[in-house]
């Protein structure tokens, strides 16, 4: 794992490094992990797009995010591929006030009552297996170095790179250890999400330290797939990512 310093972006990292079950590491240069990506500055463009030659963004926020930031710098070059794949109903985002926010917190809750973060992270792949299908195969299919990101690079973003990493055969601790990274950052992510008034209400709702992602968490949530679906594996199989899909992007990872 690699952080990468941009200027506007502060939970950038290559998540090539990650220690496999059979000894080996996971290739760097294929895939990044990110936050939002609206205030790159123009250096931080020259890196991506000449430097390393980026050549998919895989966007997992909601189509109301898109729209309330306004389009990414990325979006102007052409050799930058482009795919969006929401990880939260539509109807979800902005539904936070009064009886929709507290149906909400219960249906979650309900899920997984032990853990209300793997709670949550069980609602994406109930919800939205199109878009995990989608956002891994785009990873699998890109030509060159990968990103995926969301609103703070942590929880939407988490999911996808921890079925991607096991996919590669990463080892479970390291997948969770790459997780609870971001926890690095979080003072920068949540005082670069208070700024923006697209986050700044939802992200003032908790307190800082609710923000910050326990590693506890993802390996709940690895342990429930293991448990409901009979593992990551198994549940893209179920979902239409078949065993072409998983040799594209076990091979796009691991070299």
């Amino acid at each position: 794992m690699l952080w990468l310093e941009l200027e506007g972006a502060v939970n950038i990292r290559d998540v090539g490094g990650i220690p496999t079950d059979d000894g080996g590491t996971t290739e760097p240069g294929r895939l990044l992990r990110a936050d939002n990506l609206q205030s790159l500055s123009s250096a931080d463009i020259s890196y991506l797009v000449d430097t390393i030659r980026l050549n998919t963004v895989v966007d997992l926020r909601t189509v109301t995010e898109v729209q309330a930031e306004g389009p990414a710098p990325l979006t102007k070059y052409a050799q930058v591929k482009h795919v969006h794949h929401s990880l939260l109903p539509e109807h979800a985002w902005g539904a936070n006030s009064g009886d929709a926010l507290l149906t909400r917190r219960a249906q979650e809750q309900a899920r997984y009552p032990a853990d209300p973060t793997c709670a949550h992270y069980l609602g994406y792949v109930e919800h939205r297996p199109d878009s995990i299908v989608g956002a891994l195969r785009a990873i699998a299919e890109s030509s060159g170095p990968a990103l995926v990101h969301c609103a703070a690079g942590k929880d939407r973003t988490g999911v996808v790179v921890a079925f991607a990493l096991s996919v590669a055969g990463a080892r479970r601790d390291a997948i969770v250890r790459d997780y609870a990274a971001t926890g690095e950052r979080i003072v920068a992510i949540v005082e670069r999400l208070r700024s923006s008034a697209t986050y700044a209400e939802d992200v003032d709702r908790v307190t800082l330290d609710k923000h910050r992602p326990r590693p506890e968490s993802m390996a709940a949530f690895l342990d429930q797939i293991d448990a409901r679906y009979g593992g990551v594996h198994s549940w893209l199989a179920e979902h239409g990512f078949g065993d072409d899909d998983m040799g594209r992007l076990h091979g796009k990872l691991r070299g």
